[in-house]
């Protein structure tokens, strides 16, 4: 599970030019504006990410004004990337007497403070009727941020890269009886005339295509199009554009070389790739090529970059999301 709620220490803290009531706190990858003396370097704090919704608490109304929503039947906070003084700032700094006992580095408080992930119900003819929970055999299609790992083991790698799409999780299998199964993020989906995944899994006929197969895998990728997330590359129809296959039997993802090449052969459409690169000496030079033009439309920014390397054991994958982007889309 995200540790959405964290104790980390606080590693620097820097002035924001023409601002003498806000500051900036530095805490592992994350850069977010607090009050001016609130912390200072080597504090411990309880960190809180952006997409976080905090509950209605006393010590969380002074959000209120900017951050009230309502998610399902709950009221609360959500935190996102905002703009303060020109500065992107990004989740909540809070401070550890909010928890009743001894804080320790990297513990999640995440329960403990009644916090879950912000995440909007989905439209009926995406969420579907469930059939289950998402398979465990099967791994859940959610990279760790950048921000959240250590920077100085991923400086100077090589790096398989693509585009992240801005859509809907989408993860296709056949069971151990062979028949068809399509999940969204977190559920097992039925079969139904208007559900756009199982639409999808259909179109690509990757029901037999799977079955072609000597071993069991798992598609996955994200469906975009007409309806889902405002259609930001503008496409004229849902696509499904593949970013893994899973090897069940092995527990493992197939390296991006044969994942292409299964693309290919299934006539199946890849996430846009951007390349082999070397992550750059810095997290700030990682996140600033994130930024850019996506590669489904030109007009629309993208949402950031994934990046990939090696395989089994020795994977590492994570997702670098534009600032820029979520400055402006949340």
């Amino acid at each position: 599970m995200r540790k959405l709620a964290s104790i980390r220490r606080v590693t620097d803290i820097v002035p924001i030019p023409g601002a003498d009531l806000i500051e900036l706190a530095v805490v592992d990858g994350w850069k977010c504006v607090i009050k001016k003396s609130e912390f200072k370097p080597g504090d411990l704090a309880i960190y809180c990410e952006i997409d976080s919704f905090l509950p209605l608490r006393p010590e969380f109304e002074f959000l209120r004004k900017s951050s009230f929503r309502k998610l399902e039947n709950d009221e609360g906070f959500r935190l996102r990337t905002v703009r303060l003084r020109g500065q992107i700032s990004q989740g909540l700094l809070l401070p550890v007497i909010l928890i009743n006992r001894a804080p320790q580095i990297g513990d999640d408080v995440t329960e403990e403070l009644g916090i879950r992930k912000w995440d909007p119900p989905l439209p009926a003819n995406i969420a579907g009727d469930i059939a289950g929970n998402f398979p465990g055999e099967v791994s859940r299609t959610d990279e760790e941020r950048v921000q959240n790992l250590i920077y100085e083991e991923i400086a100077g790698r090589e790096f398989f890269v693509t585009e992240k799409i801005d859509g809907t999780s989408f993860t296709s299998l056949l069971d151990d009886q062979g028949r068809l199964c399509v999940c969204s993020r977190n559920y097992q989906l039925k079969e139904t005339p208007t559900n756009l995944l199982w639409a999808m899994a259909r179109r690509a006929d990757l029901e037999e295509k799977l079955k072609s197969l000597d071993r069991r895998l798992a598609v996955q990728g994200e469906l975009a199009g007409p309806g889902i997330q405002g259609n930001l590359y503008k496409l004229t129809r849902h696509e499904l554009f593949v970013f893994n296959f899973f090897d069940i039997d092995r527990y493992e993802y197939l390296d991006k070389a044969e994942s292409q090449s299964l693309c290919e052969a299934f006539s199946l459409t890849s996430v846009p790739v951007i390349g082999s690169l070397i992550a750059p000496p810095t997290i700030d030079e990682m996140l600033s090529m994130a930024d850019g033009p996506s590669k489904l439309n030109s007009k629309a920014a993208r949402e950031g970059l994934v990046w990939v390397s090696g395989q089994g054991s020795k994977r590492i994958s994570f997702k670098a999301i534009s600032n820029s982007f979520l400055a402006e889309n949340g």
